[in-house]
């Protein structure tokens, strides 16, 4: 039987990357997408959602959820172009009547008690937000796969902060003290699944539409990732999410002590692994260490063609 998911995103050209792979494995029963901001605004967001599943057309749609009107002190703009889709222009229909992202999951989870995992791959203020307004929720739901933080690498929004982390640290702290299973999925991880150029832009005379699809947006995200980072390629960094899940045969995780500092000039959004082995902290969290990235490739080409 299929795994129930619920992903919440702030599509970018990763994020497009991995509602893709979602909706298209058949291991996979996405129920429920919701809209984030962080990469764009939370209009921009929400209409990239859209955008995504217009293109991408799967057999059935899952219900969408609104991105809250929040605005965060950085944003992913710049390696993912201003409207978030790599200067693309597809067209979209008017989204009218969307429940806010944190209703729907309230909604999801009351339908579809202790089935779904919610996969974040944006900033926690949408889970955060269901936990405030469901008491019940840690109940409801199977476990979250939180796509965020950093345990060695440097930070991509402030020396030590990854970049959903520093969105919104408060809200990235509550999820990872829900008292429910909680995977982290830090950015030593996902700075490891780099494609490059000839994979994402390669040639091929029987384009399915997702391929496509995804082909037109990536070329933006290579030449920001050069100039910003001087590396040849793009990073699909959310699709780590969704591989985690689909494939935990590949990952290796660790209980460890996991917290967010939420405050700081230098640290505001650092994730606080607490190492001391003289010290009897409660692991609260599972620890992505290592995923069989051969396998993750393989589960890439077999779902979407990459």
């Amino acid at each position: 039987m299929a795994q129930k998911v619920v992903l919440i995103c702030d599509p970018g050209i990763d994020g497009a990357f991995a509602i893709a792979i979602a909706l298209c494995d058949p291991q996979l029963d996405v129920v429920g997408i919701l809209a984030t901001p962080g990469n764009v605004d939370a209009d921009r967001a929400t209409k990239n959602v859209r955008i995504v599943l217009d293109q991408i057309d799967p057999p059935r749609w899952p219900r969408l959820g609104a991105g809250p009107n929040v605005q965060y002190e950085v944003d992913g703009r710049s390696l993912h172009s201003p409207g978030g889709l790599g200067n693309t222009d597809f067209p979209c229909v008017s989204l009218h009547h969307l429940p806010p992202s944190e209703k729907l999951l309230v909604e999801l989870a009351r339908q579809h008690p202790n089935e779904l995992t919610v996969i974040c791959m944006g900033p926690a203020t949408v889970l955060a937000r269901a936990l405030d307004i469901c008491a019940d929720l840690p109940h409801l739901l199977k476990r979250i796969v939180l796509v965020g933080g950093a345990m060695n690498e440097p930070g991509n929004a402030g020396p030590v902060s990854e970049f959903h982390f520093f969105c919104d640290p408060v809200a990235a702290r509550r999820a990872l003290h829900c008292e429910m299973p909680v995977m982290l999925v830090p950015l030593d991880m996902m700075r490891q699944v780099l494609y490059s150029p000839s994979e994402l832009l390669a040639a091929d005379t029987a384009l399915s539409p997702v391929f496509h699809f995804l082909r037109q947006i990536t070329p933006y995200g290579i030449a920001a990732t050069s100039s910003r980072y001087g590396i040849e390629g793009f990073h699909l960094k959310d699709i780590l999410g969704i591989a985690a899940v689909a494939l935990p045969e590949a990952a290796t995780t660790k209980m460890m002590s996991v917290d967010v500092e939420t405050q700081g000039d230098l640290t505001r959004g650092m994730t606080v692994f607490d190492k001391r082995t003289w010290h009897a902290a409660t692991p609260n969290v599972s620890v992505l260490l290592e995923m069989n990235h051969k396998a993750i490739r393989q589960y890439v080409k077999r779902t979407i063609g990459y």
